[in-house]
């Protein structure tokens, strides 16, 4: 059995897989294609023109499917790790979710709302996404530190924490920068502006920005590799309980032959 193949692991490995591959696709084509510069243009602005925003959509919204199955094993992992009298954890735990579902709802947002079509909208997607999602990594850092040493060592959490300051320092840069290059181009309709001269009234900040955002970008996938040894130590399964022996609508119809009510089968699992 491969590694990839243990547990659920295959999640958060598809997830990161997937995420990658989204961002390079939407960048390849989009430069290719001459609808943005060569020299790190903002994530947004490679899915914002035809044809590559087409499946730069479908392709996020994919990952934010992953994103939410993801959270919700690490949710049931924790909770199934956790004892009753754990309420600090539990409340975390729930959190976690919480933020962690909301985060992915907007990637939805960014995925579909492109920049120069809805920028409002838009806007309301990046923060839920990344705003929301630097709190469940925090979230999620708590939880680690919180479970060790019963039932992790104190690496995992430094990892988590690392990755932490990571993302929040990104933000605070992409920020900074971001008010800083809006400020200096007051009239510019910035959102619609996706080429960029070097040297021009802006520039620098934009760079900064643009890096920042890719750095962010890079640390959230970062983070969910920390997951990958987890839930190899974790299944799903779901559990078919039958309340009659048969699909009729009539309920005088009935049938001898036994059946297996409670039929449980993996979710997911190793095998696949």
């Amino acid at each position: 059995m491969w590694w990839f193949q243990q547990g659920m692991c295959i999640l958060p490995v598809a997830l990161v897989l997937w995420t990658a591959a989204t961002f390079i696709f939407a960048y390849i084509t989009a430069v290719l294609l001459r609808h943005v510069d060569p020299l790190v243009p903002y994530i947004s602005d490679t899915g914002t023109v035809a044809p590559e925003r087409c499946v730069f959509g479908i392709m996020l919204d994919v990952s934010a499917f992953l994103g939410i199955a993801t959270m919700y094993i690490r949710y049931k992992q924790v909770q199934a790790l956790t004892i009753e009298e754990e309420s600090k954890l539990h409340k975390l735990n729930i959190l976690g979710l919480v933020l962690g579902w909301t985060s992915s709802f907007g990637m939805c947002i960014v995925a579909n709302f492109q920049k120069t079509t809805l920028f409002s909208m838009h806007l309301v997607g990046a923060i839920l996404t990344f705003g929301v999602g630097a709190l469940y990594i925090l979230v999620q850092t708590l939880v680690s530190l919180y479970m060790q040493p019963h039932v992790h060592g104190k690496s995992i959490f430094w990892v988590r924490l690392s990755i932490g300051v990571w993302t929040f320092a990104s933000i605070i840069s992409m920020f900074v920068s971001s008010v800083i290059m809006y400020s200096s181009l007051p009239g510019v309709d910035v959102a619609h502006k996706l080429h960029w001269i070097p040297g021009e009234t802006g520039y620098i900040p934009h760079i900064i920005s643009t890096i920042s955002e890719w750095s962010l970008a890079l640390s959230f996938i970062s983070f969910f590799l920390t997951y990958i040894r987890d839930f190899q130590k974790v299944t799903l399964r779901a559990e078919v309980d039958l309340q009659s022996n048969h699909l009729y609508d009539s309920p005088h119809y009935s049938i001898t032959t036994p059946v297996n009510q409670s039929e449980t089968s993996p979710l997911m699992a190793g095998g696949i």
